[in-house]
This record gives C-alpha cells, sequence and structure tokens, in this order.
C-alpha cells in the first residue's frame, strides 16, 4: 500500500471499530433489558446474565458489521473531502480507485470476519447459550423454588413442593401445566429428582398421578404412574433419550449440508434453506456496501450541501438493500425458486455502483433523486441542525 492507502485505510478501520462497538454495546444492552428478569425473578447471578447476552451477540454481528462499514466508510470519504483531501488528490491525478483500494482490502476483511461468525462463532455461542439455558432451568427447580410455595416460572406453570431433602430430592411435588387453556395437566407425585445429560434435564417423578382433561365436555382422566420423566428444557414428556435437535442456526456447515433424521428438517426444510445459503449471501454485503459508499461520495466534492445529500443517498441505498435481503430470506423458505435473489440483490447493486464509478456524474439520475429527495432533505437539515452552533447567552453588566 502507499502512504495514502495505508492513511485511508487507518482513518476507515478506527472508525469501523468504533461503530462497531457503539452498534454492538447498543445491541448488547437491549438484550440484557429483555433478559433482566433471569436475575430478578429466576434467581440467576449478574455474571449469568452478562454471559448469556454475550453469547447471544454473534447472532447479530453478521448483519452489524456491514452497516458499522457502510456508516464507517461513509464517515472516512466525507471527511476526505471535507478536509479537501479528495480535492488535492484528484487534481494530481489520482483516480477514485486510489481511494477505492484500501476500503476495498478492508471490506473483505470484513467480509471475512461474517464468514467466521455465520460458520463458526455463531453455532457454537448458541450451543453455549442453550447448555445456560438447561443449568438455568435445572436451578430453578433445585434452588429458587422454596418448600412451602407456589412458584410460576412461567405464565400458566406452577410448581409446590412440600419439602427438599438433603440428597435433593424433591418431595410432595404438585406441577399444573395451564400454559394450554384447552389441555391443562396436572402432576402430583411423591418423590420429584432433577436428573441431567449432556443435552437436557429431567424431572424424574415417582409414585403419583396424572390429572388432565383433553375435552373439556368430558370428566377429568387420572393417570397413575409408577415412574414418569418430564423434559425441563420444554416440559413436554418424553418417552426416551433421544439426540437433541437442532436449530439451523445452532449447526455448523456439515450438519446444515446433512440434516439427517432431523425432524426439524423434515418438519421445515426451507428454514435450513435459507439458513445454509445466507451464510454464504452475508459477506458479500460489505463488499458491496463499500461499492455504494464509494459511488455515492468516492469523488471529490466542492459543496457541503452535495455531500451531505450523497452521504444520504448512499445510506438509503445501502439499507434498502440489506432490507431487501432480509425480505428475500422470508421468501426463500417458502420458495426454493427465489434462492438466487439472496445473491443477486449484493452482486446486482455492487455491479450498478461500480459502473457509476466508471461514470460518476449520472451516478443516481433524475428519477431516483425524485423518489429519494423527501428522506435525503430531512436528513440534511438534521445534520445542518447538528452542525448549527449554539449560541451563548451574553454575559450581564
Amino acid at each position: 500500500m502507499t502512504i495514502f492507502s495505508r492513511y485511508v485505510f487507518r482513518q476507515a478501520a478506527g472508525a469501523l471499530l468504533l461503530i462497531l462497538l457503539s452498534l454492538a454495546g447498543v445491541v448488547w444492552i437491549a438484550i440484557a433489558l429483555r433478559q433482566l428478569n433471569v436475575v430478578t425473578t429466576q434467581g440467576q447471578d449478574a455474571l449469568t446474565l452478562i454471559t448469556m447476552t454475550t453469547l447471544a451477540l454473534p447472532n447479530l454481528l453478521a448483519i452489524i458489521a456491514p452497516f458499522a462499514l457502510l456508516i464507517a466508510t461513509l464517515h472516512t470519504l466525507n471527511r476526505l473531502n471535507a478536509d479537501s483531501e479528495l480535492i488535492v488528490m484528484t487534481a494530481a491525478g489520482a483516480t477514485v480507485w486510489t481511494v477505492a483500494r484500501p476500503l476495498i482490502v478492508l471490506s473483505l476483511i470484513v467480509a471475512a470476519a461474517v464468514s467466521f461468525v455465520n460458520h463458526i462463532a455463531m453455532p457454537w455461542s448458541l450451543r453455549l447459550l442453550n447448555e445456560y439455558v438447561v443449568q438455568m432451568r435445572t436451578d430453578l427447580l433445585t434452588q429458587v423454588i422454596q418448600p412451602g410455595r407456589f412458584n410460576s416460572p412461567e405464565a400458566g406453570l406452577t410448581f409446590h413442593i412440600r419439602e427438599r431433602a438433603t440428597n435433593g430430592e424433591l418431595q410432595g411435588l404438585i406441577m399444573h401445566d395451564n400454559r394450554n387453556p384447552s389441555q391443562p395437566q396436572s402432576y402430583l407425585a411423591e418423590n420429584g429428582l432433577i436428573v441431567k445429560d449432556a443435552s437436557s434435564s429431567y424431572l424424574i417423578m415417582s409414585k403419583g398421578h396424572i390429572l388432565r382433561r383433553p375435552d373439556l365436555k368430558e370428566p377429568a382422566q387420572i393417570i397413575q404412574f409408577e415412574k414418569y420423566a418430564v423434559d425441563l428444557e420444554r416440559f413436554e414428556t418424553k418417552a426416551g433419550k433421544e439426540e437433541k435437535d437442532l436449530r439451523p442456526r445452532e449447526r455448523y456447515l456439515d450438519e446444515l449440508l446433512n440434516p439427517g433424521n432431523s425432524r426439524g428438517f423434515k418438519a421445515e426444510p426451507g428454514k435450513f434453506r435459507t439458513e445454509l445459503h445466507e451464510r454464504f449471501s452475508n459477506p458479500l454485503y460489505p463488499i458491496t456496501f463499500v461499492l455504494i459508499a464509494l459511488a455515492a461520495v468516492g469523488q471529490a466534492q466542492s459543496t457541503r450541501q452535495n455531500r451531505t445529500q450523497l452521504l444520504a443517498y448512499g445510506f438509503v441505498i445501502g439499507t434498502a438493500c440489506r432490507l431487501g435481503g432480509l425480505a428475500v430470506s422470508n421468501l426463500v423458505t417458502l420458495k426454493a425458486s427465489a434462492t438466487p435473489l439472496l445473491y443477486i440483490i449484493p452482486i446486482g447493486a455492487g455491479t450498478i455502483a461500480l459502473i457509476s464509478m466508471a461514470f460518476p456524474r449520472p451516478i443516481l439520475g433524475p428519477a431516483l433523486s425524485r423518489l429519494t429527495a423527501p428522506i435525503t432533505d430531512k436528513m440534511a437539515s438534521l445534520l445542518a441542525t447538528l452542525r448549527r452552533p449554539t449560541p451563548t447567552p451574553s454575559a450581564e453588566a
């Protein structure tokens, strides 16, 4: 790289890290607030909350990182224009490709990071998160539920125990499941014991009865049992030990390509197809966003108004491109024939941006300008208001 290329790369990379950390922090706080009941109502400590919310972040980084790169690229190019550096470089004979090279290198690094998150980090974090959820639900019965009290870990589900033995056995157990009002069930057992394996945890009840009423017009049914197992992860009856069926995002690439006898794949194969192609199409967006930013503000601009409008154009077009990709993902789940659109949107947008860079002046055209004018005008007014200095009150004599 030349000195100028290294300078542009440092500016864009620094802005990317700052924006990425800021967006990740905002998302982390939103997840933490949503999961705050883990600490307040389910008896877990703050470390568990921090761990669970952090493990949920990689699931969103594949979307956050390309947007952070788009904003960082627009900011860097606008700064080069504002400081007249692009004007000087253009006057010295440099082209838009001089600025494009370091930014494209940065986009390739981000694309590789997104691929790593999609194929390795996200499945690993979601699997570990499930282990924490299983542990939390086990702790809910072994630690949080107090003898002599009715406890409701979720709406429609109530537990009560008479006492807890020193070996952890629950005595005088009552569990009422009314989450499905049309099929309420009650479990009464003399003893209960929590048993865990690698994938889930179970409540083994002994010497008890099940009261259920599948039809409200019929009398209640009473079923006596010597031993009965309930899967605490789903609070459903589980007859035997079966391997847990992983969701599409919890699977590594080879598991997505060969789901085997997965119950989820048999029920909803479209979700597996969408997840597989999203993992390969998402890394295209960092490159596309950099090309869109270069097409919008990669040329030297002499007036602030033009720069502000082109910044708005670049951000709106990039956002619309990504939202279109997310909408197509839902369509691919329903129709396999829509799969090529996941690749056509980023590749097509990047190709149009490349053409615009080769022929810079008709970048957007009158039709697109009229279409996006209301949005860009409001954004320009907002930026102008933020730049306006605040008047200071004059000192009284």
